[in-house]
């Protein structure tokens, strides 16, 4: 057994609570700027209540619960109360569409919902055809629909004991992640995987027990989620969550919080540059920004000026249990290196046979661990797209990277066919099965073009069906509106008479991003830019 032992979440949250029951475990400010705090011992008694209501109303050890909220105490309070109970959580985009919420629910097998009333119209389309989802929770929000339960009533109830049997390699959650294949694939996280984020985070950015780790990124990503709530949690820290990134105030509620360290993503570090210089830029108490996605050089030097904060690079992915690399807190970082392996961690670069490549050649990137514990439990109920993931101890990523003589990590590219946009992972064979539900789409192929801020812009090129009048771009963008989340709607549609091809059909992905890098290509009539 490892250094992380037979433990779960709730062991995790009650040995916190037992030694600091007075120290701040959570603040959460709203997006009206309300502020409430939970001191370790209050958040554990609403855990152990929620706990308590989730079992009143039936939930018990391995159900699944689709949890679609914003940066919220209601969903750190569910996300800890399932897996008080040995359930499973199953985190939701918030700008998932109804027909992405139906694909969740139905994959994840899930008996139940939580969500607020922003939501409520996505659910109530998405509830009438799923009639095994029995548990149906609004939080958040004045008033109860028909059919829902209030969560503060499920909050209110008698605490409830840690699940007897529950195990650390017990899955305790189902994250959702764009691939390949047209559909996102259920990783499956266990409570080992999310204890080995929180320590790995921990010990690769030197936190300690006065730290205030401080996020705007949304909890439904294994980001926050590791990097920010179970990194505090490690090292009895508090962990502040803003339910809302705005680029000109992100600072002033640093300074106002006292956090110690921050999570950006290149999105907010560009966005960020983009306001107005105050003297102020500097004045706060963060000593690291942990940080993933490049920017260039220039922006990372500005920003490290101006705010005068270091960017501790870094690169996870949800099949890994997130971090797999950081830079040196206290070392030579080697920008733009994704730093060195965690302390658990063994790196390989590989050719197409499987081969180790030397200092300096680009290959795949592989990570060694143990499924379950350092790695991905797998897909669930995907066996094939598990095996062909983890092989013998390894973690094949599908990203390419290389190494430098002394074993820092270099990115080279990301995975085939997933476009990054502002930190959310999109899936370019999702976006063209969304498009090919056009009736006057014939052939479509997405690839990701550049954008100054949001780092990828999705790019289609669309072949009109024979007979039919070529669609526009506004009739293309409100189909995909109503198949997929906004940051997944193609920026730029470009509608064309033929795709290239190889000799054998697939169509060339290369040629259309060279397209891309040289003058626009010409769209046939009807076709909008």
């Amino acid at each position: 057994m490892d250094l992380i032992g037979n433990r779960t979440l709730a062991d995790l949250l009650t040995e916190r609570a037992g030694r600091h029951p007075d120290r701040a475990c959570l603040v959460i400010e709203d997006r009206t700027g309300a502020v409430t705090d939970y001191t370790y011992r209050e958040t554990l008694d609403a855990v152990r209540r929620t706990a308590g209501g989730f079992a009143g109303l039936g939930i018990g050890r391995g159900d699944a619960v689709v949890i679609q909220l914003r940066n919220s105490a209601e969903f750190v309070f569910a996300w800890f109360g399932l897996a008080w109970l040995g359930a499973v959580m199953v985190p939701s985009n918030v700008a998932n569409t109804a027909a992405e919420l139906a694909y969740l629910i139905e994959r994840s097998e899930a008996v139940g919902v939580l969500t607020e009333p922003a939501y409520l119209p996505r659910f109530s389309e998405v509830l009438a055809g799923a009639p095994k989802v029995e548990h149906r929770i609004v939080a958040r929000g004045d008033g109860t629909p028909h059919g829902f339960v209030p969560f503060a009533d499920v909050a209110s109830g008698p605490p409830a004991a840690p699940a007897e049997g529950v195990c650390s390699e017990d899955v305790v959650e189902m994250l959702f992640t764009s691939g390949t294949t047209a559909r996102p694939k259920a990783v499956m996280i266990t409570h080992a995987n999310c204890l080995w984020g929180g320590e790995r985070v921990a010990r690769g950015a030197a936190l300690h027990g006065g730290e205030r780790l401080l996020t705007a990124l949304p909890l439904f990503h294994i980001n926050a989620q590791e990097i920010t709530v179970l990194a505090a949690l490690t090292v009895g820290g508090a962990a502040v969550l803003l339910e809302e990134y705005h680029a000109g105030a992100f600072w002033p509620r640093v300074r106002h919080h006292g956090a110690t360290s921050v999570s950006l993503v290149a999105m907010q570090v560009r966005t960020m540059l983009a306001q107005p210089p105050s003297p102020d830029d500097a004045a706060h108490r963060v000593h690291r920004a942990i940080y993933a996605i490049n920017v260039t050089d220039r922006e990372k030097d500005e920003f490290e000026r101006r705010f005068g904060v270091d960017l501790i690079n870094g690169y996870g992915l949800s099949e890994g249990g997130t971090v797999v690399t950081m830079s040196p807190v206290f070392g030579d970082r080697r920008w733009p290196s994704i730093g060195l392996p965690n302390f658990d961690r063994r790196i390989r670069i590989v050719d197409g046979d499987g081969r180790d490549l030397p200092a300096g050649a680009v290959g795949e990137i592989l990570v060694s661990g143990v499924p379950g514990r350092t790695l991905m439990k797998g897909y669930f109920k995907d066996p094939e797209a598990t095996a062909a993931t983890v092989r013998d101890g390894w973690l094949h990523t599908g990203d390419h990277g290389y190494l430098d003589e002394q074993g820092y990590v270099y990115f080279f590219d990301r995975k085939k066919d997933v476009i990054k946009r502002a930190g959310e992972n999109v899936s370019a064979s999702e976006v063209e099965f969304a498009l090919l539900a056009h009736p006057s789409i014939a052939e479509a192929a997405v690839v990701a073009g550049h954008d100054p801020v949001r780092d990828e812009e999705v790019v289609a090129f669309v072949v009109p069906a024979s007979g039919e009048p070529p669609p526009t771009r506004d009739e293309i963008t409100e189909h995909c509106r109503t198949r997929l989340a906004t940051f997944k709607v193609p920026t730029r549609i470009h509608v064309v008479p033929g795709l290239p091809k190889t000799s054998i059909g697939k169509v060339e992905k290369k040629v259309l991003r060279a397209r891309l890098s040289e003058a626009e290509p010409e769209p046939v009539p009807g076709g909008e830019r």
